[in-house]
């Protein structure tokens, strides 16, 4: 007779248990205990997310909204011609020292960051 058994001891307390019966069912069957309910979770996951993503997008396409014809063609009617040259040249002019701080004024009901 071999020193130790190849058997372990089970106590018939723990083989009642729910966790035990899981366990052992498991090692039949792992397919159908682990992986198929971790799929179906996946896929209700995606179902009921679903709803909120377009929640999102519906939200960020109320903020930035489509110009109509009319609206496009207005803003761009009263727009100088830009030349780089011009533009460095004038820049270069100025005179960067002297300058003040301006804060610049709010939309109505946007928060200003003032404590």
């Amino acid at each position: 007779m071999p020193t130790f058994q190849s058997k372990t001891f089970k106590s018939s307390a723990a083989s009642n248990t729910i966790g035990a019966r899981y366990r052992s069912a498991l090692a039949k069957h792992p397919f159908a205990l682990f992986g198929l309910p971790f799929i179906l979770t996946m896929v209700a996951g995606s179902f009921f997310l679903t709803p909120a993503t377009a929640l999102r997008y519906e939200k960020h396409d109320r903020k930035v909204r489509q110009l109509s014809r009319d609206e496009e063609l207005g803003i761009g009617a009263d727009r100088r011609k830009v030349d780089m040259r011009e533009e460095y040249y004038r820049l270069a002019a100025k005179d960067l020292d002297d300058w003040e701080q301006r804060r610049v004024k709010r939309l109505p009901g946007e928060h200003d960051g003032v404590l």
